[in-house]
């Protein structure tokens, strides 16, 4: 999950295909559950420069995938010229979090300090591994960070910028 700081705006996904003949498409979300991407109603959706705005009619999972039925697509055609369009969604329409808690959009883009004060670089990206999730943090080379609170994790700063973590450089 990617911000567009300009607009306020959080990717959650992507249009990865086409499903049927009716103008249905395969997303491809980044949300946990992955079918959770279709609770957000209202879409914006960037493709080769241009946003459209639109609403989530229905969607479902189908088989592997997530298939959803867009207000402003009507037929197959209209569906794959859509195919690699990006979704996102207004930030307001994302729940509010408990304190300590974060969405991985807003921890892109942070710096990281290890408790010694060694700038690690910055998170990149996150991904989840069934255990823990992970940040991967680039800076003179990429580190694989575990996005563990209290063990790894000590401090998040949004304010400040900044994540410090109980992390050896050298490692």
């Amino acid at each position: 999950m990617t911000v567009d700081k300009e607009a306020e705006l959080v990717e959650l996904g992507s249009i990865n295909g086409v499903f049927g003949v009716q103008g249905w498409v395969k997303v491809f979300s980044h949300t946990s559950p992955r079918i959770q991407i279709t609770d957000y109603r209202r879409w914006v959706l960037k493709h080769h420069g241009q946003e459209t705005e639109c609403k989530v009619l229905r969607g479902r999972v189908q088989g592997k995938s997530i298939v959803a039925q867009l207000d402003v697509i009507a037929d197959r055609n209209q569906a794959e010229a859509m195919v690699g369009a990006v979704i996102y969604v207004h930030r307001d329409q994302l729940e509010v979090l408990a304190e300590g808690e974060y969405y991985w959009s807003q921890l892109v883009g942070l710096k990281v300090y290890t408790v010694d004060n060694v700038d690690l670089g910055v998170v990149d990206w996150l991904f989840e591994t069934g255990n823990n999730d992970v940040m991967v943090v680039a800076g003179e080379r990429e580190r694989f960070i575990p996005y563990v609170k209290g063990d790894f994790v000590k401090e998040v700063d949004l304010e400040a910028g900044k994540i410090v973590v109980d992390w050896d450089p050298d490692f």
